[in-house]
């Protein structure tokens, strides 16, 4: 057993409105400046949709993440002999299209127009060429179903339905979406850092956060293929390679993230989670249908006195091990088993997860009238408005049960709750959604008021990462602070 800590977070999307606060407090934080334009660490994304940059999704054009080949695994990307052809031209990178070229305004031409009858207006202009451009995408272009016949019915999670599910699900009556927020998911077993021909990309060992070291980047944008969620950006200006940091210096000070900081939606979470990185290789080597019962096995129990044990022995602090105890996420993860991880068949082992959001009673125009297709309170799972082969796309590889099982749970807190605070809901069915649903009347309680009351300190349990204490054993924090994790200085010591 190798133990270490891990920064982890949930995103609830039953609470997400789509506001897009999260990704205006970190662009005006960290990439408001020349070079970063086109850069959105955090994004929203309406689904269906194409997401930014353009059908990220689509592993068969972009091969991102990893493969299962002879019983190990390998990058999708490269390979030895490709990863020297791809530094001079990688035809499986996102291109300015994809994303969008940035772009400004020539306010000239709207205050130095001359006198007449049409309103002047400022055009726009490219920030790379200089030249004007005509506006086609953005970060946001398909925001609320905005061209849904263009970008919500070109989205790669749908392939796996049939064309009557394809069909209902964008009928004007019962058309829905959902919002989806990313940021770096700052994998267990990230494939960008596997890839980077430099070692510029390194996770930190003791927070295991995935930096890149911009003193060692070579711009080769390696990582930016093989990252299969395409959340490392190339800065044009800087020539440099760029991505989420998670605002480590505000996580050092105790302070949550930014994007945490400002959702407005308070759908954030964030704790420590402990990893037995011993597993990590096979653990993702399992069938998708297993992979996300196999990554929950790879996450260990801060209860366990063995596990607190190793974790000691392996440098871990008591503070870390007490923050693991008291995370929402190991709750929402293992205790729980709401949250999900986006597209786990990547096997990057990510550790951003995501509570499905519960769908909404389905209504559809029969004639002239409007009708509820159930009496019920909610909608059956089999009717639901997006389909659960849909979500299991992706949320868990493809297992319905796993989706099916997460919904249950979620619609018999609904129902455990209303039939408290309305009592509209006849005792013996709570009861029996409960029993189906696998939880008792305490855990639905605990699971309500973690979604619907949690104060900031349970929504962010942060250990205090005091990064130069740790580093002084090992070295001076001036030289190793930006250089590579604990254990990595630990390596470079002892080899030394």
């Amino acid at each position: 057993m190798k133990v270490r800590a891990q920064i982890a977070m949930v995103f609830h999307l039953d609470k997400c409105i789509g506001c897009h606060t999260c990704s205006v407090a970190c662009k005006n934080i960290w990439t408001d400046r020349p070079g970063a334009e086109y850069m959105w660490w955090n994004n929203v994304e309406t689904k269906p949709g194409t997401g930014y940059p353009t059908k990220w999704e689509d592993q068969e054009t972009y091969r991102g993440g990893w493969k299962r080949s002879n019983g190990r695994l390998k990058l999708r990307a490269q390979d030895k002999v490709s990863a020297l052809l791809k530094l001079f031209y990688d035809p499986n990178q996102p291109g300015l299209d994809d994303y969008y070229e940035p772009w400004t305004y020539r306010y000239s031409d709207l205050f130095d127009a001359p006198e007449g009858d049409d309103q002047p207006t400022a055009r726009p202009v490219s920030l790379i060429t200089g030249e004007y451009i005509d506006i086609e995408a953005g970060p946001n272009w398909d925001d609320d179903l905005s061209g849904s016949p263009v970008y919500a019915e070109n989205d790669p999670n749908l392939d796996k339905l049939t064309e009557e599910e394809r069909a209902q699900l964008f009928e004007i009556e019962r058309v829905s979406m959902m919002y989806l927020p990313r940021i770096c998911n700052h994998c267990a077993n990230p494939s960008c850092v596997a890839s980077c021909p430099s070692g510029a990309l390194y996770k930190r060992g003791e927070d295991g956060i995935v930096l890149v070291n911009q003193e060692k980047c070579r711009g080769w944008r390696a990582c930016i293929s093989a990252c299969p969620y395409k959340k490392v950006y190339y800065n044009w200006q800087t020539g440099k390679s760029e991505k989420c940091i998670l605002c480590y210096p505000r996580l050092e000070t105790g302070q949550a993230p930014a994007c945490f900081h400002s959702c407005v939606g308070r759908i954030r979470y964030m704790g420590v989670l402990l990893v037995d990185a011993d597993l990590i290789p096979e653990v993702m080597q399992v069938p998708d249908e297993g992979l996300v019962e196999a990554q929950r096995r790879a996450l260990l129990d801060p209860y366990d006195e063995k596990v607190v044990s190793a974790a000691l022995r392996a440098g871990i602090s008591e503070e870390f091990i007490e923050a693991a105890q008291k995370s929402p996420v190991w709750k929402y993860v293992c205790e729980w088993k709401l949250a999900l991880p986006l597209h786990i068949e990547y096997r990057t082992m990510p550790m951003l997860f995501y509570v499905p959001p519960l769908l909404p009673v389905m209504g559809k125009a029969i004639g002239k009238a409007y009708s509820n297709a159930t009496e019920a309170l909610f909608t059956s799972l089999e009717h639901s408005r997006l389909p659960i082969k849909y979500l299991a796309s992706l949320f868990s590889a493809g297992n319905e049960e796993i989706i099916v099982a997460v919904m249950k749970k979620l619609m018999a807190v609904r129902y455990f709750k209303r039939a408290q605070e309305l009592a509209d809901v006849c005792a013996d069915e709570v009861r029996k959604l409960l029993r189906e649903a696998d939880l008792s009347p305490e855990v639905a309680e605990e699971i309500y008021k973690m979604t619907a009351l949690p104060t900031v300190y349970e929504r962010y349990v942060l250990p205090p990462i005091q990064r130069e204490e740790m580093m002084e054993s090992f070295c001076d924090p001036d030289l190793c602070k930006g250089t590579a994790g604990v254990e990595l200085v630990q390596l470079n010591r002892r080899s030394s």
